[in-house]
């Protein structure tokens, strides 16, 4: 039983037994609309298949997707879902929209839940080996920031290049720590696609386990999904700074893009990472391109 099945109730997966076992594993998100049919987001592409067409969803539907992927009530996940999403067992993300109930600026619960997007964790096994004649620098791979918008892969492709240091596969063996505050790169089995040398710290804040990993456990690199706070930064400069190579991700799809926020403007000017890694779709197919230094400021 795979991360997507224990997740979903039994109506939900009973309803995805219509596709090719291939196309299955291929799916990368499904989105749940009310009053709207299923559908499947791959390679950038939402489409319904014709199975799905005459059975829209209705809001207890959506309900009991929330109970089973958050093993819980939308009340008692309720600090997960101010975060934007929850991380159920296994690192599928279950993100969720509807009409919220604010008390003093607060979200206190959902009225109604109108959509819900679950992201499903890939282990794409090699996808990073291509990149790493490009990465490499005296035979390791320095400090590296994947950058993409939203939904190309940067946590799949940032999982398999934590394999490869931890691996020794086409670069030098590193210890690799990762500080997965979410659940979603090292989360259950998907801890064992990390390799052997990989230490996960799960369900701390970033900035704290960060540092907690770079004080206990005495790694070569340090790996984060989703740079998105201050905190965040100064636990990677503090890092840097004791010699540790750093492994993240970022939400922007240029340099530009990047500038346009004072948080990620500051991470340039760091000069943390030597090299940057964005993601982007042509054709249907990603594209990774490797560059040096820190762009435009």
């Amino acid at each position: 039983m795979t991360a997507l099945d224990k997740a979903l109730p039994q109506f939900l997966g009973a309803m995805l037994d219509c596709l090719p076992p291939k196309e299955r594993e291929g799916v990368e998100e499904l989105r749940l609309r009310e009053g709207f049919p299923l559908s499947a987001v791959q390679a950038g592409e939402e489409w319904t298949h014709p199975a799905w067409r005459n059975r829209p969803f209705t809001e207890e539907d959506l309900r009991r997707v929330v109970e089973t992927a958050g093993r819980g009530s939308v009340h008692t996940i309720l600090d997960q879902l101010r975060g934007g999403y929850v991380t159920s067992p296994g690192g599928v993300r279950l993100g969720i929209c509807g009409e919220g109930a604010v008390r003093d600026g607060t979200l206190l619960s959902f009225r109604r839940i109108t959509s819900l997007a679950l992201r499903v964790p890939h282990t794409m096994e090699g996808i990073a080996r291509p990149l790493l004649p490009r990465l490499n620098q005296g035979g390791q791979v320095p400090s590296t920031l994947i950058l993409s918008p939203p939904g190309l892969g940067k946590t799949t492709l940032l999982r398999d290049l934590i394999r490869c240091l931890s691996l020794g596969e086409g670069t030098a063996p590193r210890r690799v720590g990762v500080a997965d505050e979410r659940g979603e790169l090292g989360a259950g089995e998907l801890r064992y696609a990390l390799g052997p040398r990989a230490d996960v710290l799960e369900n701390c804040p970033k900035d704290q386990a960060l540092l907690m990993l770079l004080r206990g456990m005495a790694p070569q690199v340090l790996a984060a999904d989703e740079i998105t706070h201050p905190a965040d930064l100064r636990a990677m400069e503090t890092a840097a700074g004791c010699g540790v190579t750093l492994l993240a991700t970022a939400h922007g799809g240029s340099w530009e893009e990047l500038s346009l926020r004072p948080l990620y403007r500051e991470l340039l000017g760091a000069g943390i990472f030597q090299k940057f890694v964005f993601i982007s779709l042509a054709a249907g197919r990603r594209v990774y391109t490797v560059q040096d230094g820190g762009g435009p400021l």
